[in-house]
């Protein structure tokens, strides 16, 4: 059923009163869109027969072929000419045969292509809206639409009204289609309802939306400023930042001033919030002991209930009278050794053996060191004692690739953390304490990137008796999650650890490896003595940019003879900039996955989305995949279908996973991503841009972890000074955590 517009198509008249013009239109295409704030720069078609019109401002969400009517003022630019300043817009339906089989087919409704707009668009003309609308079973006279798919259309039809709906009433407080979609599939037909009178609810509710979308709602709703609701809402989501920045808690003074800064409201009035959220159970207050003084902690409950039970499992582990590695307490370590070493045909250095022989014997222990001190090699030993011995050996890893790297180097299958666990949909995991998993020995890798949660369900999954070693390097960055676990436990007394500090001969000969350690220890890498280690000067960041990009797709490709987009990995300091990731990813899919016509492509946001890009999850999904599919874990697109409103991507672990397009905001390009994403992953080229645009993010800690994720090669580009900046500045500090304390018993 076409709507009955009072502006006909392609009217730019003035509303009265509002002194704005109205222009409706058809989207032809998008040419610009900043994710960040919604700007986009359009084309459209306004059905007059003359060219393409330029449109600009608040159109985040529209899509190619639907028909717009847009709200603002006429324009001219000295470069682009006339152009139209939308400030607001509504999708109106369309009213010719044309207009309806472009909006069917533009892959706005689930089921229905662009061949299946045509057949039914045939088959109704001008009257196919109005049949889907009020007689959706007729869409069975179409030829080749069977009983089930006339049933999906009809039902997708529904939920894009629904959420067209949501959408109108959402658009003036800047909420993006993805969200109205989310807020619908939440809520269902209380969406509006719920919306209007318990705004708050969504920032806990709907991933996507924080507080301050939710404060935004909830002011254009008329809560007051000051309503107790909004303060306890600003509480929680002051802690909720911490956690993001991988916080377990924060101070109390911290807290308030936090919140004071994010809801402009007294202090007094935070503090008094603040009681009657602890009261309510929406956080948990502890007193921790301090250096100098009690610290009044306040944490958001799932994370006080991991830090609490992740201590508890571990001391739990490391008392245990029963041992299922019993047959290493009485060993004959120098003829076991020996073994090992015709075995391996290589001999255990003295730090190496210690190690070797605290995991056989201690039933939790750390092994930390940096690149080229020999930890694969000490892990490996680990692995080939204890098989001799008939153990059960299980091998871990956060990540995808790090998962693959530990299976080559020990010959033996490994899994991500979460697949071993068999996480389900919630994130509950089908191994736990009263399910432990099957093992005498359970080896986790590159354990600096454990957080809080996810190593408090891997502790309880390990029996009694169960032997753990935990190995990482303490000195890259923590991780993205909340935490700092590898540095607690070796913070903590009761906790054996061994430390590897010996460069072997054959990595003093590596450029990566003998600069790493010269920036840990805070000395500037040497630039001109190797063939793996490079620098290119360029001061300013944009032509720092165009640099970076030629040398990863050109450059290191011809003479080095790596494949650009799956050998060569670009990793930037920070996601925004001109040298960030953002704008980076941007000229690498223009050079590496380009636009064709012909070939599927799926805008989101300000992304487009190709076959053949690589990209990366950007937040915990414990509902998609076998077990999940988690922050971090990086795949490739592998098919785009526009009439199941499909994109699939195959993942480093080699699983298919499906998007619909509206969950696309989970993920992002990955041809460059920030330092802080590529924990755990291995490369055989690193290129990284260091320039003085990233000033308060150059730290020692950050280019250090940068550096090593190199196999074979590390270039940079940017400034000796931004180079200097990085190596001279320590990490931020101890985050606020408090696992150490409780593993040795002060709390």
């Amino acid at each position: 059923m076409a709507a009955k517009n009072s502006v006909e198509a392609g009217d730019d008249t003035f509303v009265p009163g509002l002194g704005l013009a109205v222009l409706e239109a058809v989207l032809e295409r998008i040419t610009y869109s900043n994710e960040d704030n919604g700007y986009t720069v359009a084309r459209v078609d306004t059905g007059r027969g003359a060219e393409l019109l330029t449109v600009v401002g608040a159109l985040f969400g529209a899509q190619p072929g639907e028909s717009l009517r847009m709200r603002g003022r006429w324009g001219s630019h000295p470069q682009y000419g006339r152009q139209f300043h939308v400030e607001n817009y509504t999708t109106v339906l369309p009213a010719t045969v044309q207009g309806i089989q472009r909006y069917l087919g533009s892959g706005l409704i689930k089921g229905i292509g662009p061949r299946t707009a045509e057949k039914i668009v045939g088959h109704f003309g001008v009257e196919t809206l109005e049949v889907i609308e009020t007689d959706p079973d007729r869409l069975i006279e179409v030829p080749s639409l069977g009983p089930k798919r006339t049933k999906l259309i009809a039902a997708a039809w529904v939920e894009q009204k629904a959420i067209k709906e949501v959408m109108v009433f959402l658009q003036s407080v800047g909420v993006t289609t993805s969200i109205a979609v989310r807020i619908y599939k939440e809520y269902g037909d209380n969406a509006i309802e719920i919306v209007k009178t318990e705004p708050y609810r969504l920032a806990g509710d709907v991933w996507g939306i924080g507080f301050k979308t939710a404060d935004a709602i909830a002011v254009a709703v008329g809560i007051p400023h000051d309503s107790p609701e909004r303060v306890k809402a600003g509480l929680q989501y002051a802690l909720s930042q911490a956690t993001d920045a991988g916080n377990c808690f924060l101070p109390k003074e911290k807290l308030l001033t936090e919140a004071v800064k994010i809801l402009q409201v007294a202090e007094e009035l935070c503090a008094k919030c603040l009681v009657e959220l602890v009261d309510a159970e929406g956080a948990v207050r502890e007193m921790l002991p301090g250096e100098f003084a009690q610290t009044e902690a306040l944490y958001l409950v799932p994370f006080h209930r991991a830090e609490t039970a992740l201590s508890q499992q571990l001391l739990r582990l490391l008392n245990a009278s029963e041992d299922k590695l019993a047959a290493f307490r009485n060993v004959d370590w120098a003829k076991a050794l020996e073994w090992l070493r015709v075995r391996t045909g290589n001999e255990l250095a003295p730090e190496q053996e210690q190690a070797v022989k605290l995991a056989l014997t201690q039933k939790v222990a750390v092994l930390t060191g940096g690149p080229g001190c020999g930890k694969s090699f000490t892990v490996r030993s680990v692995v080939e004692l204890a098989r001799a011995k008939g153990a059960k050996v299980v091998l871990a890893a956060p990540t995808g690739r790090a998962a693959k790297r530990l299976a080559e180097l020990t010959g033996a299958e490994a899994a991500t953390v979460h697949r071993l666990l068999e996480l389900k949909p919630g994130g509950d995991a089908a191994y736990d304490r009263d399910r432990p998993l099957p093992a005498d020995l359970v080896v986790v890798d590159e354990a600096s990137m454990l957080d809080v949660l996810l190593a408090n369900k891997l502790a309880k999954a390990v029996g009694q008796g169960t032997h753990l070693l935990l190995v990482g390097d303490v000195d890259q960055l923590p991780s993205v999650g909340a935490g700092e676990v590898l540095r607690d436990l070796l913070a903590a007394e009761p906790v054996p650890r061994v430390r590897l500090t010996q460069v072997f001969r054959q990595a003093q000969e590596s450029g990566v490896v003998v600069n790493a350690h010269r920036i840990n220890a805070g000395r500037p890498p040497r630039l001109r003595e190797f063939d793996d280690f490079h620098l290119f000067l360029e001061e300013e960041s944009e032509p720092a940019a165009r640099l970076v990009v030629d040398l990863a797709v050109h450059r290191i490709p011809k003479k080095f003879g790596f494949d650009a987009r799956r050998d060569i990995q670009v990793l930037t300091p920070m996601h925004r900039g001109p040298a960030g990731a953002g704008n980076l990813n941007l000229l690498l899919q223009q050079e590496l996955t380009p636009h064709r016509d012909g070939l599927a492509e799926r805008r989101f946001g300000g992304r487009t989305y190709r076959v053949g890009d690589k990209v990366t999850q950007i937040r915990n999904n414990y509902d998609k995949g076998r077990n999940g599919v988690f922050n971090g874990t990086g795949g490739i697109v592998t098919a785009i279908d526009s009439e199941e409103q499909k994109l699939t991507v195959r993942t480093d672990e080699d699983e298919l996973i499906p998007y619909d397009f509206s969950e696309l905001d989970e993920l992002q390009h990955a041809y460059a991503v920030t330092v802080h994403r590529s924990q755990g992953s291995e490369y055989p080229v690193v290129v990284i841009p260091v320039t003085t645009s990233a000033w308060m993010m150059l730290q020692r800690n950050l280019i250090y972890t940068g550096i090593t994720r190199a196999k074979k090669l590390v270039v940079l580009v940017g400034s000796e000074k931004a180079l200097a900046q990085a190596v001279r500045t320590p990490g931020s500090g101890k985050r606020h955590t408090a696992l150490d304390l409780r593993l040795s018993g002060v709390v």
